[in-house]
């Protein structure tokens, strides 16, 4: 992408041309594949750092560079938040339960193009409770996703997700979102989860940004912990979130970090 040249809206948000599109291709499915091959390790008796550290070490294995370790401080490859923690879980000794329920997000940089995705897996016995939350979550996900065309609006992805949740008797997160992202980590727009048909920017073909809605079984708000990463549901409900990087292209979108396994979801089973 020739820098000096790349648009941007009003809004601020870069517009990418056809050919940035491979590069966003092979970080968003290295990523996956990381996430692919995490599976199996996502056991009771398991800890959030081993899974961490297989990460760092899969990660530099590839050859490529994560995003995270170094990011405003933070030292992991990897955020891992279990049962209520909504997002950006620091990983460590917490030993997994069986019936726990954990995201695992990762973020790479492979030639200068950011992929960036999070799932959710099952350490044991999945509950139904629990299980409904991620099947609604994952559909939420998938449901903004199918609203992204160009002339639809960041409102449509918002409304498509929130309108389905709420239906389902669950609550979307308002204190965190998707955001921009190529050849960056976080830019313009911010993708909210909410909001309302036809509101905010429209989107275009050549924009890249993440979905990643998090859903609680409980109230929507959220609490950060003293570690100032770790959020957690304030009323200690069950959170559940998905990640995908996407592109605009001229009929809809393209999903840069699908399962290359078939793993995305479920995890398990």
């Amino acid at each position: 992408m020739d820098e000096q040249r790349a648009r941007i809206t009003k809004d601020g948000i870069r517009i990418y041309e056809d050919a940035d599109f491979a590069g966003m291709r092979l970080a968003g499915r290295v990523a996956a594949e990381i996430l692919d091959a995490v599976t199996s390790l996502v056991v009771p008796g398991a800890t959030t750092a081993a899974i961490d550290d297989f990460i760092t070490e899969d990660i530099k294995r590839r050859g490529v560079t994560s995003a995270t370790i170094g990011y405003k401080g933070y030292k992991h490859a990897s955020c891992i938040s279990v049962n209520h923690v909504v997002c950006h879980g620091i990983p460590g000794q917490k030993v997994l339960m069986d019936g726990d329920i954990l995201n695992i997000d990762v973020t790479v940089i492979v030639d200068g193009w950011f992929g960036d995705t999070s799932r959710m897996y099952v350490a044991g016995q999945l509950a139904r409770k629990a299980e409904r939350l991620i099947e609604v979550t994952h559909e939420g996900l998938m449901r903004g996703i199918a609203a992204v065309k160009p002339g639809n609006s960041f409102g449509d992805i918002g409304h498509a997700i929130q309108s389905y949740v709420e239906a389902q008797r669950m609550s979307v997160v308002r204190d965190f979102c998707g955001h921009g992202l190529g050849r960056v980590f976080h830019a313009p727009p911010n993708v909210l989860h909410y909001g309302r048909a036809g509101a905010g920017p429209v989107l275009e073909e050549g924009m890249f940004f993440t979905i990643e809605p998090m859903v609680n079984l409980g109230r929507p708000e959220t609490k950060v912990l003293a570690d100032d990463w770790t959020a957690v549901t304030r009323d200690k409900s069950l959170s559940a979130q998905f990640e995908h990087s996407v592109g605009v292209t001229a009929t809809g979108c393209e999903i840069f970090t699908l399962s290359p396994a078939g793993k995305f979801h479920p995890t398990w089973g």
